[in-house]
């Protein structure tokens, strides 16, 4: 799916591994064209599936973009929802809305992780001998 290039993909990359480095959080980004259930329902369907709530602590952090139906969701593990304010992955989506409506969705999407990577580095530090327990690339998916 041509949905990003090579330097969209790596901006967005560099933005999940910076987050990852000052935390023992875990992000993933979940990219498909079309979202044909509820956008939370869909986003929480490819967190099981790419196995986000197997983090060691819980707080793994997904975004997930559907570009052609223009529909997204940030979503986080119990772990991280346990600690951050009630209003945080909502007010987190507006700042990232901010950037989707002029088309930037790339932009969007690397505020988004900078924003959760702020919230993972003040209540998950990174430590020394931390694993990054799931691959840091974009899930790019074909669900209709």
């Amino acid at each position: 799916m041509a949905v990003f290039n090579e330097e969209e993909q790596q901006r967005i990359r560099k933005a999940i591994e910076e987050a990852e480095n000052r935390s023992t959080g875990e992000i993933r980004v979940c990219i498909e064209k079309k979202c044909s259930e509820d956008v939370l329902d869909r986003a929480a369907k490819y967190f099981y599936q790419l196995n986000m709530h197997k983090t060691a602590l819980r707080h793994g952090v997904l975004v997930y973009v559907a570009t052609v139906d223009r529909k997204f969701a940030i979503i986080g593990d119990a772990g991280i929802n346990k600690v951050v304010p009630p209003n945080f992955w909502d007010e987190t989506k507006e700042d990232m809305l901010k950037h989707f409506k002029y088309g930037d969705i790339v932009e969007g999407i690397v505020t988004g992780l900078k924003i959760a990577g702020e919230q993972l580095q003040k209540y998950f530090p990174h430590h020394a001998g931390d694993i990054n327990e799931l691959p840091d690339d974009i899930a790019f998916m074909d669900g209709e």
